[in-house]
This record gives C-alpha cells, structure tokens and sequence, in this order.
C-alpha cells in the first residue's frame, strides 16, 4: 500500500478546506511547534490555553514549513506564499486525529500499545528496546501520550516495522479514542492503580477506562496483562474473549520471575518456564514486572530469547524517571519528579529502600487528581516511607504535611515539612553529605525539577 500522504488524502480525512496550493503536495513530516520547524515539515496549529497555534502560520512558513494546517480564525489575513499551502479546518485536534488514523491505516506492522496507572513509559521504553532487536521501531517520545502527543508520534512512521506507543487518560473515553486511531495488534495494561481515582471515583472504574483500550484492538490481537494486580486478575480469570498473556512474580502466569535478587545496579532473575536468567540494568521490582511485559511482547512477535534479553540489558529510560546521577559532592539524586500516584510513589520509596547510601532521604510533594480520596493515598504514602526505614522524610505542599503526619506517628523521626520548593532547597543544601541518597517525587506540577536542577 503506498504509505504517503498528500494535501487532498489530508482534505479527504478532515474536511478542510485548501486557502491555497498543490493538492498533490506530499506531506511526509508534521511538527506542532514554530521553533522546531524543519525544511519540509508540516505545521499544525494547536489552540492552547493564551493563543491559538495557526496565528503563527507565516513564521512557520518562512521557516521552511512547506503548509500549515491551523483551526479557522476570525479575521485572520491568510497570505499566499508561493510554493506553500495552508489548509484550515475546524479543529486541528479532531483534524490530526484523522492524520493519523489515515497514517496508521497504511502501515501492516505490529502496534504496542501500552496503559496503566503506574509504569507506562518506562514500559514504554523496555518494551521498546526489545522490540527494536528485531525490527526498525518508532516509539512515543517522553511521555507524548495524550490526544495530540500520541497522534504526532503515528505521523512520525515513515520505514518503520513496528510502532511502541503509551496511551494516558484522565476519564472515561479518552482510551477509546486514541485506541481507534492506533488499531494496537498488542495491547499491554501494566497495572489498575488509584492514578486520577479523583476523576473516576473508584479503582473499578479506572479498570474499566483502561480496558477501552481494547475496543481499538485489531482482530486476534493479543493483550499482555500485570497478573499480580488484583482486579487484572479478576478481570482475565472472567474473561474468555481476548488472548490473554499474563506476567508476574506471586500469581501464575505465563511469563514468571523466580529468585530474584536485587542490587544498585539492576536486578536478576530466572524466567519461568524457560528458566533463563534475566538481568534488568534498573533496580526495583516495578522494572522486574516491567521487563516481564516485554519478554510477553518479545515472545508473542516471535523474537528469539537472546535478542530479549539483550533488548532488556540495554534498554534506557526517558528522562525524569528514576533518573539516578552522583554529584559532584558525592551524594546520589534519584530523579522520579515527573508525575506522581500513590502506586508510583509506592515504588520509588521501596526502590530507595534499597538503594546502598548512607542516608536515605526522601523529598515527596503532592499527588494530585485525587478527589476525596487525597487525605487517604497521602496517609497511605506515609506509612509506606516508615515501613521502609527511610532517614529523613521532606515533604512539600498542602497535601504531603499528611504523609509526614502520618510517618511521625509510625515511627520516622527526622521530618521536615515546606509549603514551596525554595525552603526545602535550603534545607536540602544544610542536610545533603557524601554519600547519601535522596529520592526527588512529586505531581509535575509540583515543578520539583527546580530542586533537582539545584542539587545536580
């Protein structure tokens, strides 16, 4: 099937209307942003919050953009340029959503879909390094997994062999449409946690908006699930209608870790049924059940054990997650600050548990999307950091003062608790010595990048 796309295929799919030039320009690289403009590229206009992306057209034009595709604005002068198109529509959103479905259409390969309240992108990231032993693979940058990141990472398919893509959401119905325009031939649920409960209400209901993924799900596709998470696990014991592989450490699976061992470096473990040792180059048992997904993927794709396992060996995780640096002052970051769950916050705590430091300090903000049930997870959080030992507990925000509350009453005696990142910076600086750990985690929003940045 011929794989390009041109400005009428585009016309076609979204029912926008050509301002002006050549219906049979070919349109081969797309880019939402003016400043990241390349020859050749394809401009879309997004609508944010202060401005609407199609005000700049012209400078995405004269920066080598060869056409634009923006939203329809009242009195906006479009300009002919020569040799350039630009095509307005009604909703760049719906119209890139269209793109893509177009674009996916045209590619017989196989497509990972991955989801879940905890764990998607570093997922995302093994699942990509094993797949990519065997074929050209394209995967979502970052955490790119929304109703525009995920459409922007299809458009980038050019001689690929195979797409490993995440799909987020907030509520119900975003799943369903992402996965309508992904058409996943595998679809992988890491695990049904309390991310965004605040929105949904019940972890049931998180449940089933994860499962939407799998109304996008091609005819015998394969879904790979966590098997150890309780209401997973429920759901493929009543379930007969999907091919289900499952992973996991306690229940019986199809893909099994045993004996594991773990160390700063990474962790080992010895795969049942074929009883091959598994080496993860990440610590902590949320990158065993990781690295299991991927051996579930490997396998259904027919990807011979040696290339997995190298696949995993080698695999890197995108920036801000568990992103561990030594400091020139001898003391070790654990960057985990780019969002934040009870389950997320859960792992990176057992991780520091069992990171060798001299000092294990962790600096925890507010997690947020969480409704009535904040109080709760917070508290939860809480007695997690004294189950596992840690040193000194920092907290910041209005939420985090529970999970210090609740550790002071568990046993943790050295806590600090800041309204803003500047005061837990300064009592970072006077704490921080050779040798020690700290642990960085929060809500994005909780911008906790400006203390890594000061640490680091």
């Amino acid at each position: 099937m011929k794989k390009n796309i041109a400005v009428q295929d585009i016309l076609e799919a979204t029912k926008g209307n050509l301002m002006y030039g050549n219906k049979n320009e070919i349109c081969e690289k797309f880019s939402k942003s003016t400043k990241e403009i390349q020859p050749g590229d394809v401009y879309i206009g997004f609508k944010g919050e202060r401005f609407d992306g199609g005000m700049f057209y012209e400078d995405a034009l004269k920066q080598g953009a060869k056409g634009c595709i923006i939203n329809k604005i009242a009195d906006l002068e479009i300009k002919n340029i020569p040799n350039k198109f630009v095509i307005q529509v009604d909703d760049t959103v719906e119209a890139i959503a269209q793109i893509a479905k177009l674009k996916r259409e045209k590619y017989n390969i196989p497509v990972i879909a991955v989801t879940g309240s905890v764990g998607k992108t570093s997922t995302k990231d093994i699942i990509y390094s094993v797949v990519s032993q065997k074929y050209k693979t394209l995967k979502t940058q970052g955490n790119m997994n929304n109703h525009i990141g995920m459409p922007m990472t299809i458009l980038g398919l050019e001689k690929h062999e195979a797409l490993v893509i995440e799909m987020g959401m907030n509520h119900f119905g975003e799943l369903r449409k992402l996965t309508q325009i992904a058409k996943p031939t595998i679809a992988v649920i890491t695990n049904v946690g309390t991310a965004h409960i605040g929105n949904l209400g019940s972890r049931e209901n998180i449940l089933k908006a994860k499962l939407e993924i799998l109304e996008g799900l091609q005819e015998n596709g394969s879904v790979v699930i966590n098997n150890d998470n309780d209401l997973l696990n429920k759901w493929q014991a009543e379930n007969k209608k999907y091919k289900v592989i499952t992973y996991g450490i306690n229940n019986k699976s199809t893909n099994i870790a045993q004996n594991i061992t773990y160390n700063d470096n990474g962790s080992k473990y010895e795969l049942y049924p074929e009883k091959q040792i598994i080496a993860v180059p990440v610590g902590g048992e949320a990158f065993v059940y990781n690295s299991l997904a991927a051996i579930s993927v490997g396998k259904i794709l027919n990807i011979p054990m040696s290339k997995i396992i190298e696949g995993i060996k080698k695999f890197e995780l995108s920036k801000m997650r568990l992103d561990i640096q030594k400091t020139k002052k001898g003391y070790t970051v654990i960057n985990d600050c780019y969002n934040a769950n009870y389950d997320s916050m859960k792992s990176a705590i057992e991780y520091l548990k069992a990171f060798k430091a001299n000092r294990k300090i962790a600096v925890l903000g507010d997690m947020l999307e969480l409704g009535e049930f904040a109080k709760e997870l917070h508290e939860k959080v809480g007695k997690i950091v004294a189950e596992n030992n840690i040193d000194i507990l920092i907290t910041v925000g209005k939420e985090a003062k529970n999970i210090a509350d609740i550790a002071k009453e568990n046993g943790v005696t050295h806590i600090y608790k800041f309204d803003n990142n500047q005061e837990a910076i300064k009592q970072l600086e006077k704490l921080l010595v050779v040798d020690d750990a700290v642990l960085i985690k929060a809500s994005n929003s909780m911008n906790f990048k400006e203390i890594v940045d000061v640490l680091l």
